[in-house]
């Protein structure tokens, strides 16, 4: 079944409305027709099947006929992401999503090899990724992806979750299991990856200081996306036991 997005705001009790991109979506690209089945969520949890009752080429209109919350994760995920070369974070964002992740938060540390002024103009870009990620794997949370920042700014700014996670080639390092077992977690999780050539010696004093525990991802070293996508996945499992 096709999945739409519907901001929370724009619904009501009985019939939704899509338009612009939506819309435009759904029967340029989708030929939806009267009388067929969609879903509609809102990026909150809500999501609606729907039966359309009208469509053109500038809205759909469409009756709800079943809906159905999903509860709020129990331990929120923020993944505290170094962007890495190429696009390779448009991959991160899109498999992120479908792990789970509540938040994504770009960073530019010491060794980032995209230019600021570059990686500014693409939070629009990665955040339309998480929506198209959104609607391909039924996820009914749109994660946030926040305004890059650099890490120095960064590490010492906003209110800390109860757990905060690094992945780091440090030989203070231990496995999730470990660190879980010594560290139950009752709220939300940060995880921060380091970008090709890993955090600096200053970021990782930096990162320690402000409460990241470091964990090893295993003695080989991994590709950026490689470890952020590995690190997700067991920590989502890790959590999901606890």
């Amino acid at each position: 079944m096709n999945r739409y997005f519907l901001e929370p705001g724009a619904w009501t009790e009985r019939t939704l409305l899509l338009t612009g991109e939506e819309a435009h979506h759904a029967m340029r690209v989708m030929r939806v027709k009267e009388g067929k089945h969609i879903e509609v969520f809102d990026g909150e949890g809500k999501s609606a099947v729907c039966t359309v009752t009208q469509a053109s080429r500038s809205a759909i209109e469409c009756r709800i006929e079943t809906a159905t919350t999903q509860d709020h994760p129990k331990h929120p995920v923020t993944l505290c992401q170094s962007i890495p070369k190429g696009g390779n974070m448009e991959l991160i964002v899109q498999k992120a999503v479908e792990l789970g992740v509540s938040t994504i938060q770009p960073l530019i540390t010491a060794h980032t090899v995209a230019r600021p002024d570059a990686v500014s103009k693409k939070q629009a870009k990665w955040q339309r990724i998480a929506l198209e990620a959104c609607k391909q794997c039924g996820q009914n949370h749109l994660p946030k992806i926040q305004e890059p920042h650099a890490f120095s700014d960064w590490i010492n700014t906003g209110k800390s979750t109860d757990c905060r996670i690094i992945a780091a080639l440090d030989p203070a390092a231990v496995h999730f299991k470990e660190l879980l077992e010594k560290h139950p977690v009752t709220g939300g999780v940060e995880l921060l990856i380091g970008p090709e050539g890993d955090f600096s010696a200053d970021e990782y004093q930096l990162a320690f200081a402000a409460g990241f525990k470091p964990v090893s991802l295993g003695e080989i070293v991994l590709r950026v996306e490689t470890a952020s996508l590995y690190a997700l996945s067991v920590l989502k499992h890790n959590l999901s036991l606890a």
